[in-house]
């Protein structure tokens, strides 16, 4: 009963956290920054570190 509460609260967290991984390893792979890849990647920051990549460093295209 208790796993199944925990699991309705924290299921949300994690696919929230999934999907900002992936756009911020995606978003620093194909820029090439190799340190901000291996930070998003080993960090679990519930998807601030990856906004926070995306929104004010990664590189802007032209």
């Amino acid at each position: 009963m208790i796993y199944e509460q925990m699991l309705i609260y924290l299921l949300p967290v994690i696919i929230w956290e999934a999907i900002w991984k992936a756009v911020g390893l995606w978003k620093s792979a194909r820029n090439k920054q190799l340190y901000w890849f291996i930070a998003i990647l080993v960090v679990n920051s519930v998807g601030i570190l990856p906004i926070i990549y995306i929104v004010f460093f990664q590189k802007k295209r032209k």
